[in-house]
């Protein structure tokens, strides 16, 4: 990702569904401008989602997916089914596109049924587009077809001649702004990591330790996102390492308003800043940033209740490459067996492999989900609920084991 890039996190999802030949993928090549996804008269060319960062004016920064088609067949069809399913976890507005060169009776199988179903019953806001049209040939069932599909607007366009495109984008992002379904994404985009907590020209301390796990030459997503955001607040931000923590502290002319740390120097830093200095971590401001730090903070105090042989679920947002002391397949079942003075079965999972049957675990800890938008974050968190197991995450398992939960909350005031 470079620099000035729009974290994928942070930019809206708008994936495009339907059927294999609808047009999918060269409505998705029209809209982003480029020559991103392979496009065949065959049908199921498309075999796993393709995603595309770009920006989409007036909206902002939004990430395009497209997906397979939704009534593959055989075997290997069902896979790509289920791929495409997966997208609407993280999908903020769904695109159903229709095939226009197909007969009025036959516009609406039972795959834009079950669609139309999902989006409704996942709160989901979508748009019905009717491809291979073109401005002196627009289909004259539209208007028909409007009534069927329960009242929603059909965008007529073509992806092949661009007829109707700019519209298509335009009308995405009005709708985006306008649609009450898409109150909750408006929120998450005007949410603050850090910046409705602190004022201008605060000093804002960043506990960043620099260990085997530490990626070569840079800093993660949150802590340049965190950066990012006191900067915006017209604050100031201190980055130190924890070895120096306590020397950086003793040179400050003034104690800082604000000690953020990474959860895995908790402790060290809990031990070093005074105590009527605030301090947090970047994971818990992460979970309440993604709106489930209430959930996170009462899943916590699961690791109480624990007996020999539970199952816990660790999960990781993404995917990479696992250092020798990793935080999640490591330490952090390191600190849970100390906690519990005995050994709790562990499981890990990672990316997009998140389980729908829970029921085995007794506690899910999740990390801070900087790579997954809220949508992602608040579905898994709705698994986890629908299904009455505890739902918390590394930053705050990890203060809550160490005693020092209750401190790294305040900042935050009643919850």
């Amino acid at each position: 990702m470079e620099m000035n890039e729009t974290p994928s996190a942070n930019r809206i999802h708008i994936a495009f569904f339907g059927r294999r030949n609808a047009g999918k993928s060269s409505l998705v090549n029209a809209v982003t401008g480029q020559n991103l996804a392979l496009v065949s008269g065959i049908k199921g060319t498309t075999t796993d989602p393709v995603y595309k960062a770009m920006e989409l004016l007036p909206l902002g920064p939004v990430v395009i997916i497209d997906t397979p088609g939704y009534d593959d067949e055989g075997t290997l069809g069902e896979m790509r089914v289920d791929r495409a399913k997966r997208v609407l976890t993280k999908t903020d507005i769904a695109i159903l596109v229709l095939d226009g060169e197909l007969p009025s009776e036959s516009l609406f199988s039972d795959a834009e049924a079950e669609l139309i179903s999902i989006f409704t019953s996942k709160k989901i806001p979508f748009i019905m587009v009717l491809n291979k049209c073109d401005s002196d040939n627009i289909k004259p069932f539209i208007q028909e077809s409007v009534k069927m599909a329960r009242e929603s607007e059909i965008i007529p366009v073509s992806a092949k001649t661009g007829f109707n495109i700019n519209n298509l984008k335009e009308t995405i992002a009005v709708f985006a702004q306008n649609n009450s379904q898409f109150s909750i994404l408006n929120s998450q985009l005007n949410k603050k990591l850090i910046a409705d907590l602190i004022n201008p020209l605060d000093l804002i301390v960043l506990v960043i330790p620099i260990d085997k796990a530490a990626p070569k030459g840079r800093l993660i997503l949150p802590q340049q996102q965190m950066i990012r955001d006191i900067l915006e607040a017209g604050a100031c931000a201190l980055t130190v390492r924890d070895s120096e923590l306590a020397d950086i502290l003793k040179k400050l002319e003034k104690k800082p308003s604000l000690v953020i740390t990474d959860s895995q120097v908790f402790a060290e830093a809990a031990a070093i800043v005074p105590d009527d200095v605030p301090l947090t971590s970047f994971s818990i401001l992460f979970a309440r940033f993604k709106g489930f730090l209430e959930t996170a903070v009462k899943g916590a105090a699961a690791l109480d209740n624990l007996s020999s042989g539970d199952k816990i679920l660790i999960c990781e947002g993404c995917t990479h490459h696992r250092q020798c002391d990793d935080i999640g397949t490591v330490k952090l079942p390191r600190m849970i067996k100390k906690h519990c003075d005995f050994e709790p079965e562990f499981s890990f999972c990672s990316g997009g492999d998140f389980p729908t049957d829970l029921t085995a675990y007794k506690l899910i800890i999740h990390c801070g989900g900087c790579m997954l938008n809220e949508r992602e974050i608040q579905h898994r968190r709705c698994i986890a609920e629908e299904q009455n197991i505890p739902f918390t995450n590394y930053g705050i398992t990890i203060a809550h084991i160490q005693g020092i939960l209750e401190r790294s909350l305040e900042i935050f005031g009643s919850h």
